[in-house]
């Protein structure tokens, strides 16, 4: 009977405790702003989405080294895409990687992952989780297109290789063209003073709902090399969510072309070019040899001939490869499109249908 006794006492007591506490969490709550409030509450229902990524790479003592020694090349962030396991970062974090390990908060074990593909001119890429934890957390993804300027923004990611940190701040700006990793201008980023700093690469930027809005990128700083001034651009979770979902059922992103290669902007001068993208090769199978599109041709005593130069496709104005990229990026395959081109110092139309690049 005493033994009962003892026991329901002890319940009790147990009870009242946790009673106790729980007004106590509560009191204490009630002291924190609202913002605080939803600082806080983001955090804990996004951190367990929120990932370590470590570039692994071999490094070989000399070409006839047979067991290479893997080392920590590289980290960044990233987040769960689904209960698959697929991970996404930037494209820059994972370059060159032979293996990835992946680390979630609060949890001592490292998880190898496999490379699945990457768009490396939108920095974006996905890996995928050879063994899956007990519990997977996929982010919660929102949307881009209604961003406005002033609103809540929240990074979480590993600055400096302090993990799960968050920063706060606000979308400072919308539509920046940035010029990003892969060599060309990224259209489209979202400027915000969330403070972000080296590590942050890959990682969530989100709202005050805890929705995914963009990936944490780069910086730009006048202070000094790798600090945060206050200048951070995400590349928009509509971007994203357009491109993850080729880079997992593809490796790639199936895009629209011409059927040309283009002459590297860096020999364009010695043909006196300034503006426009010079064609160097026409796949004689391609959408551009049927619409009667030229390469650079050479004769038999060895000179070499200019391509035609590309300086328009339907009403967009082609200055650079920078602009034919995003410009072919604005279309799908199978679209019919004006070419505006230049040969023997007059400019000619002619039409094509985009091919599968």
């Amino acid at each position: 009977m005493k033994k009962i006794l003892f026991i329901t006492l002890l319940v009790l007591n147990l009870q009242q405790s946790v009673i106790a506490q729980s007004a106590t969490l509560k009191k204490d709550n009630a002291n924190f702003l609202e913002d605080e409030k939803n600082s806080i509450s983001v955090f804990q229902n996004a951190v367990d989405s929120v990932v370590n990524v470590s570039n692994i790479q071999k490094a070989r003592r000399s070409f006839f080294d047979l067991d290479p020694t893997e080392v920590e090349a590289g980290v960044g962030s990233g987040f769960v895409w689904d209960k698959a396991g697929h991970i996404v970062t930037n494209f820059h974090v994972v370059d060159g990687g032979d293996s990835f390990m992946i680390t979630f908060k609060n949890d001592k074990k490292q998880y190898r992952a496999k490379f699945v593909g990457a768009d490396p001119k939108k920095d974006i890429a996905v890996l995928k989780l050879v063994e899956i934890p007990k519990t997977l957390n996929p982010i919660v993804v929102g949307e881009s297109k209604s961003l406005l300027v002033g609103q809540k923004a929240l990074a979480i990611g590993n600055p400096l290789g302090l993990d799960h940190t968050l920063t706060t701040g606000s979308v400072s700006a919308l539509e920046r063209k940035i010029r990003g990793y892969g060599g060309v201008s990224i259209h489209g980023m979202i400027q915000t003073d969330a403070s972000i700093n080296p590590g942050n690469s890959g990682g969530p930027l989100l709202n005050s709902e805890g929705k995914l809005i963009g990936i944490n990128t780069m910086i730009f700083n006048g202070a000094g090399v790798g600090t945060s001034a206050g200048l951070g651009f995400s590349i928009p979770v509509d971007t994203v969510k357009s491109i993850v979902p080729e880079l997992i059922k593809y490796g790639k992103v199936i895009r629209p072309g011409l059927g040309i290669a283009v002459l590297e902007e860096q020999f364009t001068a010695r043909f006196g070019i300034r503006t426009g993208v010079m064609i160097k090769f026409v796949d004689p199978k391609g959408a551009a040899a049927k619409s009667g599109l030229q390469g650079i041709t050479r004769d038999r005593q060895g000179r070499f001939y200019v391509g035609d130069l590309i300086v328009g496709i339907e009403t967009y104005k082609i200055e650079s490869y920078d602009d034919l990229y995003n410009t072919l990026d604005k279309f799908k395959i199978g679209d019919k499109v004006k070419i505006k081109y230049v040969r023997n110092n007059k400019e000619q139309t002619t039409e094509l249908t985009l091919q599968q690049l």
